[in-house]
């Protein structure tokens, strides 16, 4: 019982202190910021403890004293902040709270995904033990492609509950974009007098995400890496025509977008690739200044801008420091020369099995004889859909075309020759192709759903969809009633699907919520961790006898203060 007590009573507190480092350092970036949208102040709560987190990591291990340090500070922040200004903030915190109570189900689990003991949990718990190594790629593949996922958690290492709480970071993306979401419906959950506005396409489109996100991506132990960042990106694209359709545009409108932008790359860096959506919103600042000069010094040169910089920079030194690439596995932005690198035919190699793996030439039990020939042009693609198309994608395909036609169903009415409010639709179209080319490139290198596919196949059916919705004529009042009831719906899903999960994880795995409430950690969870520990210890023992301390390939050594690793032998 006292586990469940400590899960439940950090899971607020961390809230809170999340939220109070978001509106502490919003009143000094920027006071107009802090309006009426607690979603946003979390994520750049989020956004201040990631880039603390990178920052502070090169000097000092995130130790539990550390650690209860910084959550005890944003408690201070919150209440200095926001309780100070209660009745302002009163509505905000209530929603924030209601959702995130409703969503709290999601925090019990037995099990964490496949790769979490493989290299989620080993990163993160090495960044509780001591600041950063360099090279540690040498040691586990997945050491070589952080996410910025495993420096926030890092910080929630606390005293009793130590390494089991880092599994929040997901928890809380997905809560602040729910939050973010359901201000973009228009319900009674934004609690605004809106009732003379048009419902337009991003209502839509925001009630298509919240119920896809909620029942699509309901169990918090298969988010990793990938899931986070995607449910990011909806609300990334809805900012986007969100911007598109402003009549005055202004410096402090792109907030919300380079905000997201940041920590979506940082999640997965190869999602740098979504950063060609930045062509529409240049196009759109071309029509307004007549110059591509001004629209670029519009987009770039602003201290909004500076934000996605700052944590691009923490990413990409991160992974210099780690594996002698600027992105891992791209060969092409390697260093072979560094002490630590990992030499480009390997880089060439990983990047060959990543893909073999996300094309079916890979599984757990198999392997194709033929791999180079394999992942060649189109060879691939017979075999993918045997073993991944059926039944994973088609199975997804199919969830998607029955919530398309639930929704449909819901709004059914006349259509409108003509309505008042109309979205600017050569940008949403020019957008939708972007997204068919992004899915394109997705088929072709690494069609494995988690790279990219859910939130790249879901936008594909949703915005041609909200396209048609956005023309229904519908009062306020009846529109209100139905998102309500699918909202509502779609909390009932989420929480008996987690219901429906705990129950077969008691009754397969023996867990205890209640009594025993922690997710399993075994021994091989801390196999790296001890594996660094045991060259460091020969290392020093070797500098002590005066003599060259080559380990088992590995070699160990420190420079600048700092401990190397090396796998070559003629450094």
């Amino acid at each position: 019982m006292f586990n469940f007590l400590v899960l439940i009573f950090y899971y607020f507190l961390i809230l809170v202190s999340i939220l109070g480092y978001g509106t502490f350092f919003l009143r000094i970036f920027e006071k107009k910021l802090i309006s009426n949208n607690f979603g946003y102040v979390g994520l750049f709560g989020l956004y201040v403890l990631l880039i603390y987190s990178y920052l502070s990591n090169f000097i000092i291990a995130h130790s539990e004293f550390h650690n209860i340090i910084i959550l005890i500070i944003g408690i201070i922040f919150f209440f200095l902040k926001i309780l100070k200004n209660y009745s302002v903030y009163r509505k905000e915190i209530f929603l924030t709270f209601l959702v995130f109570v409703l969503i709290s189900s999601s925090l019990f689990l037995y099990k964490n995904h496949d790769d979490f003991p493989y290299y989620h949990f080993p990163y993160t718990y090495y960044l509780t033990q001591q600041s950063f190594y360099i090279g540690i790629g040498q040691f586990n593949h997945g050491f070589r492609t952080p996410s910025s996922i495993f420096y926030i958690n890092s910080l929630f290492y606390l005293p009793y509950a130590k390494f089991y709480l880092f599994h929040y970071s997901s928890i809380y993306i997905l809560g602040f974009a729910n939050i973010i979401l359901l201000k973009n419906i228009h319900s009674y959950f934004t609690y605004l007098k809106i009732k003379k506005e048009k419902i337009n396409f991003t209502n839509y489109l925001s009630l298509f995400s919240i119920i896809f996100i909620n029942i699509f991506f309901y169990r918090i132990a298969e988010h990793g890496t990938d899931r986070s960042a995607q449910i990011l990106i909806f609300i990334l694209m809805i900012e986007i025509i969100i911007f598109i359709n402003l009549k005055n545009i202004k410096s402090i409108d792109l907030f919300k977008i380079y905000l997201l932008a940041a920590i979506i790359v940082s999640l997965k860096a190869f999602y740098i690739l979504y950063a060609i959506f930045f062509i529409p919103l240049l196009f759109l600042m071309k029509s307004k200044n007549k110059s591509y000069i001004k629209s670029l010094v519009f987009l770039i040169f602003n201290k909004y801008f500076f934000l996605f910089i700052l944590l691009l920079f923490f990413v990409i030194f991160t992974y210099l420091i780690n594996t002698g690439c600027i992105i891992y596995p791209l060969s092409i932005t390697c260093f072979d020369n560094l002490n630590w690198s990992i030499p480009s035919a390997e880089t060439f190699k990983m990047n060959n099995h990543y893909e073999l793996w996300s094309k079916g030439g890979l599984t757990p039990t198999s392997r194709v004889t033929n791999p180079n020939e394999y992942i060649q042009g189109f060879y691939w693609v017979k075999n993918w859909i045997n073993i991944y198309f059926f039944n994973k994608v088609s199975d997804f395909v199919l969830g998607l075309i029955l919530l398309v036609i639930i929704v449909m169903i819901s709004f059914k009415g006349k259509s409108l020759n003509k309505y008042k409010y109309k979205y600017n639709y050569n940008y949403i179209y020019l957008i939708y192709l972007i997204l068919i080319a992004l899915g394109i490139e997705w088929f072709y290198n690494h069609p494995a759903l988690r790279y990219g596919g859910y939130c790249i196949i879901a936008l594909l059916f949703f915005i041609p969809v909200c396209i048609r919705l956005e023309q229904i004529q519908i009062d306020y009042t009846k529109y209100t009633r139905i998102t309500l009831s699918l909202v509502i719906f779609t909390i009932l899903v989420f929480n008996l699907r987690n219901i429906h999960r705990i129950t077969k994880e008691v009754n397969f795995y023996q867990y205890r919520p209640i009594s025993d409430t922690f997710y399993r950690v075994e021994d091989k969870n801390f196999r790296i961790q001890k594996q660094m520990n045991n060259f460091i210890t020969q290392y020093d023992n070797c500098i002590n006898s005066n003599n060259l301390c080559y380990l088992k390939k590995q070699k160990v050594y420190k420079k600048y203060g700092k401990i190397i690793f090396s796998n070559r032998k003629n450094d």
